[in-house]
């Protein structure tokens, strides 16, 4: 899997193979940042909205819509930074260090926040530190990591995610009753975690690494953008990632009103259904995460597995387009989950093969390709309600093409992935 002399990037010498302690370290580190990072998204942000403004759910749209901007807004600047440190605890060990500890803050803040403003500043501190510390686990994975483990850990990687808010939010139900505790207990594992890879996994000095060229204002903002004729197959993979995620947005943004109209019941009757649906949707992602990231490094394949991901997605959203009772709904939601553990586990692996200009400025091109994921997930729920106005009447909603607009895109994305030349 190898580039091509002459192709996307300069050739760079191989990496050797990283130990079993470096990859349960890097586990362990993404296991915690999602605990103390999503675990206030899933369940602990509400909790103190409603603390602070009870009856006013909308205000935890606003807060989360808000943090949303951060990383478009430092992804790059935080990742080229990164970059162009010389330290002697290197390049990334460093931002781990500091993103930590702004997050521990964060999480002080939105705690004892008095007030909803406060309560959002605190989660656009969490994005920038939790956000950072993550952005720097990611960047050690492209720095050290060669092209035979990378699906492997982004498998195994992506499994501890999807465990991490599971256990938080059974944290956050035993804690609810203390505002403090309710955020510092998962931060807690988080900044263990944090400090064990930092301590254990090492990284190399890089004060001696080449100085970076003198920065303006124009070369800062041009980090924010790549040349897409040079880098081709990462700008394939990124439009790919794009629509994959666009469709997988305009799937999930509505879920509990599509359940609720298919089966004919309220929001509040829904949502034991939903909460069930969702515990065998992590075991399904985990499932396709798992056995993708290992079978791509097995066979050495990655673009077949990223077309089936999106294929899988495509058939599951089919199904639950079509679908008007319980039994073809909860099919094709696991169906979907499949799909998308399989997507964000090989993908993610094939974002490291493509990369381009890894030994200088991995962390700007991963910022940028972050914008693959958070672009759609903020603009596909301003475009969904215009397919759901297509020929509805009344109080009915189109449903049907919204789910199968969403097929086409998961399908699109894994299509996309083919234009790729550099990697099998």
């Amino acid at each position: 899997m190898s580039l091509h002399p002459g192709g996307n990037a300069p050739a760079t010498p191989a990496l050797p193979r990283v130990s079993s302690q470096y990859i349960g370290l890097m586990v362990l580190g993404q296991f915690g940042v999602f605990m103390a990072f999503i675990t206030p998204l899933a369940i602990s942000l509400s909790i103190r909205v409603d603390q602070l403004a009870p009856g006013n759910e909308q205000y935890l749209g606003y807060i989360t819509g808000v943090g949303a901007l951060v990383p478009l807004l430092t992804g790059p600047l935080v990742g080229t930074w990164s970059d162009r440190t010389r330290s002697r605890m290197g390049r990334r060990r460093p931002f781990m260090i500091g993103g930590m500890l702004l997050g521990t803050v964060s999480l002080v803040v939105m705690a004892l926040a008095p007030s909803v403003v406060l309560l959002g500043l605190g989660w656009v501190l969490a994005q920038m530190g939790w956000g950072t510390a993550l952005g720097g686990l990611m960047n050690s994975q492209a720095d050290r990591l060669p092209e035979e483990q990378r699906g492997k850990v982004a498998g195994l990687a992506g499994f501890a995610t999807l465990i991490a808010p599971v256990v938080g939010v059974v944290l956050a139900g035993a804690l609810a009753g203390d505002a403090l505790l309710l955020f510092l207990v998962p931060g807690a594992v988080g900044v263990l975690s944090v400090l064990l890879f930092v301590w254990l996994a090492g990284e190399a000095d890089s004060r001696d690494l080449p100085p970076g060229e003198p920065l303006t204002v124009r070369s800062l903002l041009l980090k924010y953008t790549w040349n897409v004729r040079r880098f081709p197959d990462f700008s394939w993979n990124w439009l790919g990632r794009f629509a994959f995620y666009f469709g997988l947005t305009l799937n999930t943004t509505f879920t509990a009103f599509f359940f609720a109209s298919r089966l004919e019941v309220t929001l509040e009757q829904v949502a034991g259904t939903l909460a069930a649906i969702s515990g065998l949707g992590v075991l399904a992602t985990a499932g396709g995460a798992l056995g993708g990231g290992f079978l791509s490094d097995k066979l050495r394949r990655r673009r077949v597995f990223v077309l089936v991901a999106g294929a899988v997605y495509a058939l599951g959203t089919v199904t639950m387009a079509l679908s008007s009772s319980a039994p073809p709904l909860f099919a094709g939601s696991i169906i979907c989950s499949v799909g998308l553990g399989l997507f964000s586990a090989v993908d993610q692996a094939l974002a490291l093969d493509v990369l381009p200009e890894r030994a200088t400025d991995a962390g700007r091109y991963l910022g940028v390709f972050g914008f693959a994921t958070s672009v759609p997930q903020s603009a596909a729920p301003f475009v969904a309600p215009v397919f759901l106005a297509v020929g509805a009447s009344g109080a009915q909603q189109n449903y049907t093409l919204l789910y199968l607009v969403a097929a086409a895109c998961t399908l699109l994305g894994g299509l996309i992935v083919l234009r790729i030349k550099s990697v099998r």
